[in-house]
């Protein structure tokens, strides 16, 4: 039997456990779903999804997507 395991992982080290998958330049909220484009306002925290890294132990595969926050001028280009 094998397990699943999807994490994303934010800039200063922490991991959030999600359930769903993501892909690489998406642009995300702070629990890791996709935002809806064009944003509402620059003033939020999105995260933009620079990077998966998987890894298979003893039967549990572990997904891992890593974040980088956006800043309220990077986001201009979304609004």
């Amino acid at each position: 039997m094998t397990l699943y395991e999807t994490y994303i992982v934010f800039p200063n080290g922490d991991k959030q456990e999600i359930s769903h998958n993501l892909t690489a330049g998406m642009l995300v909220d702070l629990n890791g779903y996709p935002l809806a484009l064009p944003l509402p306002t620059i003033k939020m925290l999105a995260y933009h999804v620079s990077g998966k890294s998987t890894r298979e132990e003893r039967g549990v595969i572990t997904v891992e997507y890593r974040l980088e926050q956006l800043s309220a001028y990077e986001l201009l280009e979304y609004v």
